[in-house]
């Protein structure tokens, strides 16, 4: 295998503006699916579970049609829906507010790789994207073995994947793994996720890979659409953080969606049948700074379930 250096730490242009207040952060999704045959949909499209107590204005899931849906919690505690659709269009919509502390993500450099819990080991096993068997295990020893256990080397990973992979949403697929996002240098955010997260298992260190809502806040705004985001939480010094290959900068406002092993276990939503994407809008945004709340926060708190998407205009 050619060498391959890891890239030194480069310092963000932007720093991400710390907070002394919490924030309030909208969210939502205007989503059309076209089936061409009937067929289950079962969805993962609802705020996880350890975040419910955080909605300010609950969620305002509506679904057309107007179809029977079968909530339960999958084995890793995400809130999951299951409908059995006709041939035809189904729609999914959802708004709600949440608060958030306003602070980056947490940043702990001395922790360390400790004694884990049996219930991290899943998250050091091959999974269907993240191919711990493969030539990066090699890789990951040659390169980053050197480094400190802990977050030094977390991190230098996640330096690694940053510099690696060449972001394109144009070349988005959703059956690159690790290995062949490795090899392309090319991606979205579930690929420099998902490379991340291999790389960290080679090294037995447990990774999870998270999806859920990622706005601009405390940072520039990218000139790209809002979509759904994702990220990796490892388990360093006795409890998870995240870490982000894609921005490799600590963030405000991350609301978790879901996790699992890989993109594999949290589908935003999975057919059973040929379907196409007709329709995909994801908004994630700040309305409350520094105490001050936007009028459109008490018609989100009183606003009626048929409402549809809040407006902020």
């Amino acid at each position: 295998m050619d060498a391959i250096p890891v890239p030194r730490k480069v310092e963000n242009r932007f720093e991400t503006r710390k907070r002394n207040i919490s924030v309030l952060i909208r969210i939502g999704y205007d989503i059309v699916l076209r089936l061409f045959h009937p067929s289950p949909v079962i969805f993962l499209l609802r705020v996880h579970p350890s975040r419910q107590s955080t909605l300010v204005a609950p969620e305002n899931f509506q679904l057309e049609p107007n179809l029977p849906v079968q909530y339960y919690l999958d084995s890793f505690g995400n809130q999951c829906g299951r409908v059995n659709a006709s041939a035809g269009t189904i729609h999914f919509r959802n708004h709600a507010i949440t608060s958030d502390s306003g602070e980056p993500d947490l940043f702990a450099p001395e922790a360390g790789q400790e004694r884990m819990p049996s219930d991290a080991l899943t998250f050091l096993l091959p999974s269907r994207y993240c191919e711990v068997d493969s030539e990066l295990m090699t890789l990951a020893w040659e390169k980053f073995g050197p480094i400190a256990p802990g977050w030094s080397r977390v991190q230098a990973i996640c330096d690694f994947v940053h510099e690696h992979i060449r972001f394109d949403y144009q070349r988005a697929r959703s059956n690159r793994t690790a290995l062949e996002a490795f090899r392309e240098r090319i991606g979205v955010c579930r690929d420099f996720t998902h490379l991340a997260i291999t790389l960290c298992r080679c090294l037995n260190i447990p990774a999870r890979y998270v999806t859920g809502y990622l706005g601009d806040i405390g940072v520039p705004p990218m000139d790209a659409p809002m979509d759904f985001s994702a990220w990796m939480e490892v388990y360093l010094g006795g409890r998870w953080y995240s870490f982000d290959a894609r921005h490799n900068q600590p963030r405000i406002g991350r609301i978790v969606i879901a996790r699992g092993r890989d993109a594999a276990d949290v589908p935003i939503t999975m057919v059973f049948a040929t379907h196409h994407l007709e329709q995909f809008n994801v908004v994630t945004e700040e309305i409350k700074m520094n105490g001050k709340s936007h009028p459109a926060v008490e018609r989100a708190v009183h606003s009626s379930p048929g409402s549809g998407m809040l407006s902020l205009e």
